[in-house]
């Protein structure tokens, strides 16, 4: 794939101002195309927290996936029997027969090594 080409260019009509714009895509007739003033009045709020979910990078404080949960419903958890100490434990998935699932302390010594 090459980098160094000019990206295509569409001229459409701004849904808002009614003037003649260019967009980096083709227009669809059905949806409404806006010119670069106007696209900033369209564009959705911020989430809180940033781009994904409120993280500053990585794994942080509120357990659960790193991009964030659609909804706000409870996870269900599963009751398991961990593969290392034998204490019982709650995990976010439905445990395989076959694979062997650790409690919040043995996880983190299989996660180092």
């Amino acid at each position: 794939m090459s980098f160094d080409r000019e990206r295509e260019m569409f001229t459409a009509k701004c849904g808002d101002c009614g003037n003649e714009c260019q967009v980096p895509f083709k227009p669809k007739d059905d949806r409404p195309v806006y010119c670069r003033e106007c696209f900033q009045n369209h564009k959705p709020a911020p989430r809180p927290g940033g781009r994904f979910g409120g993280r500053s990078g990585g794994y942080g404080g509120d357990r659960g996936s790193r991009f964030g949960r659609r909804d706000d419903r409870p996870r269900e958890m599963f009751d398991a029997k961990c593969g290392d100490c034998g204490n019982d434990c709650q995990i976010p998935f439905k445990p395989k027969d076959d694979r062997p699932v650790y409690c919040r302390e043995c996880f983190q010594n299989h996660k180092q090594s």
